[in-house]
């Protein structure tokens, strides 16, 4: 029989995912503590034609970036930010996350703090390769085979069934944290919140699930 567990759905380069890194941790750990499951699943904030930037869109994005930062307290490199020509193309950062989670699911979570701390306070391009590569192998990832994985045309299947799966869920907006036992879903949030407005939802369903 399948164990309760939250779904944590999102995009390592969905600003609003950022801002809710610190919510998350809290979390993973009342999860932790109650015996429960987090799994993550990566959702394709943009891709195709919509990763290409004219000035407006990334006039949009910023002004997006500055209600975060001013929402959440999250830091973000505004100065070196989505400098000219970025593709923000964030299929490579889902696939690395997809790759890691078959790997070592265990490193996943911190690889995904890299990921995003490389990207929002490093000004990182994290749709490069050789910059995926680098931040799995300081998450502790075997650099080999995370090389070998994130080439490989599974890693790409993969990651688009997630695209496919949280499409099918009609996951319209990210972060969206979901509760699962027994095939029966319960959503915890779609959109960001803050910890102390989740958490008695939170509590009430890891109660009501967790010993069952």
């Amino acid at each position: 029989m399948q164990s309760p567990q939250l779904i944590y759905i999102m995009d390592p380069m969905c600003s609003w995912c950022w801002g809710f890194n610190p919510v998350m941790q809290q979390v993973l750990k009342q999860a932790q503590a109650a015996g429960v499951k987090l799994s993550l699943r990566v959702g394709g904030l943009r891709t195709g034609q919509q990763a290409i930037l004219d000035q407006s869109k990334r006039d949009y994005i910023l002004q997006h970036w500055r209600t975060v930062a001013e929402t959440t307290g999250q830091p973000f490199d505004f100065e070196h930010a989505l400098p000219a020509g970025f593709v923000y193309n964030t299929e490579p950062a889902c696939r690395a996350l997809v790759v890691a989670r078959e790997l070592d699911e265990a490193r996943l979570l911190p690889f995904l703090n890299r990921l995003q701390q490389a990207f929002y306070q490093g000004a990182q391009d994290i749709t490069q390769p050789c910059v995926l590569r680098e931040l799995a192998r300081q998450a502790g990832y075997d650099n080999d085979a995370f090389c070998l994985a994130f080439d490989a045309a599974d890693a790409h299947l993969q990651t688009q069934a997630d695209f496919a799966w949280v499409n099918h869920l009609a996951v319209r907006g990210f972060p969206t944290l979901l509760a699962e036992h027994r095939q029966r879903y319960a959503l915890i949030t779609n959109g960001y919140q803050s910890y102390t407005a989740l958490e008695p939802l939170l509590s009430r369903w890891i109660s009501i699930n967790a010993s069952t």
